[in-house]
């Protein structure tokens, strides 16, 4: 069993900046892929970032420029470094990680509020 813990969400104004962080921890620790999908109300879940146990990136169109992931593979974390932000960044953002055997996990959630 895998587990993911996220930190680092919060209120912020537009333009300004936050790092989300996922500690994991349980029983592996090889991983396909690791990231950061959000959810805004109303809509459906959505990417937002990956990294590879390569670490190849991946980014949606809407964040590339100004977010950016990576890895600390020796503390079993990934960050989120989100800059210019925006109110429609506004989303719970949630952790991910998928196995080699094509196990998915999720993390609880982080909050992340962006104002006008």
């Amino acid at each position: 069993q895998v587990q993911l813990v996220e930190s680092g969400g919060g209120l912020v104004q537009s333009g300004g900046s936050l790092r989300l962080s996922c500690a994991a921890s349980g029983s592996i620790f090889v991983f396909a892929f690791m990231g950061w999908y959000r959810q805004a109300p109303g809509k459906q879940r959505e990417l937002v970032a990956l990294i590879s146990s390569g670490t190849s990136t991946n980014y949606a169109d809407s964040v590339k420029g100004r977010f950016t992931i990576s890895r600390d593979s020796a503390k079993n974390a990934i960050y989120l470094q989100m800059n210019s932000l925006k109110p429609e960044d506004t989303a719970v953002y949630y952790c991910y990680l998928k196995t080699p055997a094509n196990q998915s996990y999720w993390g609880q959630g982080t909050q992340v509020t962006v104002s006008s």
